[in-house]
């Protein structure tokens, strides 16, 4: 399927589903747990994010483009795009958010730490969490320096936020 066929042919839907070179994927819908951590990280991001104008926070179901060409189009659970590039939203995210979250579950851990880690590199993301409910970890990937820097935040650690540098919370109070 091209990205056209995915973005205007197919209908609405609040289902999860992603384009990867062609190929549709749509996994069962996620645990109640996943979700509600999903709720978490969102309003962590969203508290801090909106009162200062810092840009918008999303949640999947929410296409980002990355790559249109080789029908790259992905779901992260959570989004942000910083105030400067608030251009990149029109009905889709057209291009890398800054900042994007994916919540693990059993199904996707290997594919959200494998390949899509690697796309949200390759396409400028700037940074990603992986949120491990299982082992109630953030796994923080930097790829602003020349290579990435991963960060792992458990318990009363801090979680540094490249992205959001005035952003302070616990990895135990996004698992709260």
């Amino acid at each position: 399927m091209t990205a056209d066929e995915y973005l205007y042919d197919t209908e609405e839907t609040n289902r999860i589903s992603e384009l990867a070179m062609g190929q549709v994927s749509e996994p069962a819908a996620p645990f109640f747990s996943h979700q509600a951590l999903v709720l978490r990280v969102a309003t962590i991001w969203s508290d801090h994010v909106n009162p200062r104008k810092l840009g918008r926070v999303a949640v999947a179901p929410v296409d980002v483009v990355l790559d249109p060409e080789r029908a790259l189009i992905l779901q992260p659970d959570v989004l942000f795009v910083s105030t400067d590039r608030l251009s990149i939203i029109r009905n889709q995210v057209w291009g890398a958010p800054d900042l994007v979250a994916e919540v693990l579950s059993h199904s996707t851990e290997n594919r959200d730490r494998g390949e899509k880690l690697e796309w949200y590199r390759q396409y400028g993301v700037r940074e990603c969490w992986l949120v491990d409910l299982y082992s109630e970890t953030v796994t923080v990937v930097d790829f602003t320096a020349s290579s990435p820097v991963t960060r792992v935040a458990k318990g009363v650690d801090s979680i540094r936020c490249t992205v959001l540098p005035d952003l302070e919370w616990s990895a135990f109070g996004v698992f709260s």
